[in-house]
């Protein structure tokens, strides 16, 4: 039977791009900034690791003190997404930038009028800013001194922070997102760059774990409070607000039918996924959460209106990133390959991209179908995209044929998950201008529509230039998805 369902977005659908301000704002000392977690670490590359130095190393690059220096070329970049025709632009705000040590008691003015100048240039375009809060720049004073997140006074800085944001910006800011994905603090080396908790090892990012679950479930708590505080104030403070979680939503398959991989494919999708969302939208600890706790002998230092803090602050809307899927094995002589956050088992079925990271679009819609089932509420991808090499041609042409072609292929896969029933209700691929990769540093792995003209050593003009897939998405937004070849 010939399938007729009409494969269409709604109207209204938000199109545009992601950014980090860590990853392509730069500017890391100017106006007022103090140090973040970001500019403490150093370049590496695909196989070397970055480093992390509590002590600022002479001659050596940074590549988040100047990233792609978005802090003196805003206008320019926020006019070639209008050229896209971008409906929303999802950036964060510099936590340090706002309040230079986390715990002053005063914030930054400079800080918080970059950030004016930076929304109305997005209101003259009628950009719809969609705001990341904490994006892995966690103020680096916080980790020295109260070793991050770990310590629940943190959670009081944070919502200070979020106060100062949802009282200047009232007006211009409706979408906001407390936390990038918050579920990094269930795996172990998500300490430093989520948790800004100092990591045990030699200082090498690839090693900076922190071991000791105990510790890192209480961060994770922590964040959760912080998160739902903030929620209720900023429903307190314009009753407009949408306010939503973020996800990195790892997708993974049983390897084969055996019953033990089948369980244990559920059981990371609940861990590794569903706990925080599960907080974050139902407003308390899923069951399967309080039994992992018990068996690794967890014990979530909890106070008396936590439990109530967490119902109150449920988030309005769920957003997540989605590049790859991985397959998982009770058998653990499996070939693994890479891939956002985690490694995981090679999929047979599946190609990989140069830094192996599988290629799964049919993943995209089986996730939203998986997240929406659970919680129906809408949905946004707010990363997605595919890490490559690019080619400047002798005409300074860049011919980007694949990255058109993984971002076509899940942009049908979230046609068909609008079809079955999914409130999709926007798309913004990661890194929509060239920026710096958060987990080696290189600038050679790009993602965006637009070229910047910056190597791995930090060395080159800044200059923007327009590839192939930036006249190609132009297109997709413009005719609404309809057109994607």
């Amino acid at each position: 039977m010939k399938n007729t369902t009409k494969l269409e977005f709604p109207q209204g659908f938000l199109w545009g791009g992601a950014t980090a301000a860590n990853q392509f704002e730069g500017g890391y000392n100017e106006e007022g900034k103090g140090l973040s977690t970001a500019d403490v670490i150093t370049a590496g590359t695909h196989t070397t690791s970055r480093r992390i130095t509590p002590v600022l190393e002479e001659g050596v690059n940074y590549p988040s003190h100047q990233a792609i220096d978005f802090f003196h070329r805003y206008q320019e970049d926020i006019r070639l997404f209008a050229e896209m025709g971008f409906k929303v632009f999802r950036m964060s705000i510099a936590w340090s930038r706002i309040f230079p040590n986390g715990d002053d008691a005063e914030p930054n003015e400079q800080g918080l009028q970059f950030y004016d100048r930076v929304f109305a240039e997005l209101k003259k375009y009628n950009i719809e800013p969609l705001v990341t809060i904490s994006h892995y720049e966690a103020p680096f004073h916080l980790t020295q001194k109260y070793n991050g997140w770990s310590d629940r006074r943190v959670v009081d800085f944070y919502v200070r922070y979020c106060e100062v944001l949802f009282n200047r910006y009232k007006d211009v800011v409706k979408y906001w997102l407390t936390f990038n994905e918050i579920n990094i603090l269930t795996l172990s080396f998500g300490a430093f760059m989520a948790g800004a908790m100092m990591p045990e090892g030699n200082g090498e990012l690839a090693h900076a774990t922190v071991k000791n679950e105990q510790v890192l479930y209480q961060a994770l708590h922590h964040q959760f409070i912080a998160s739902a505080k903030a929620v209720k104030l900023g429903h307190e403070i314009n009753k407009d607000f949408k306010i939503g979680c973020m996800i990195a939503y790892m997708c993974s398959y049983p390897l084969t039918c055996h019953p033990d991989d089948v369980l244990l494919a559920q059981q990371k999708d609940n861990l590794s996924n569903f706990l925080c969302s599960d907080v974050q939208v139902r407003g308390a600890y899923p069951g399967f959460a309080k039994r992992y706790f018990s068996d690794h002998n967890i014990q979530i230092n909890m106070q008396e209106e936590d439990e109530n803090i967490l119902k109150e602050g449920r988030v309005d809307f769920y957003t997540f990133s989605y590049y790859s899927s991985t397959c998982v094995s009770a058998d653990p002589d499996q070939e693994k390959v890479g891939g956002n956050l985690s490694l995981g088992l090679k999929n047979p079925h599946l190609k990989a991209s140069a830094w192996d990271w599988q290629i799964d679009p049919q993943g995209l819609r089986w996730s939203l179908n998986n997240i929406y089932n659970r919680y129906e509420i809408p949905l946004m991808v707010v990363e997605n995209g595919l890490g490559a090499v690019d080619t400047v041609e002798e005409d300074g042409s860049i011919h980007d044929d694949y990255r058109i072609d993984y971002l076509k292929q899940h942009i049908e896969q979230m046609k068909e998950a609008i079809a079955d029933g999914v409130d999709l209700i926007g798309y913004t691929p990661w890194g929509c201008i060239d920026l710096v990769s958060a987990g080696t540093g290189e600038m050679k792995k790009r993602y965006g529509f637009i070229y910047v003209d910056k190597d791995n050593e930090g060395k080159g003009t800044l200059a923007r230039s327009k590839k192939k897939s930036f006249y190609w998405y132009k297109n997709v937004i413009e005719t609404n998805g309809e057109q994607l070849d």
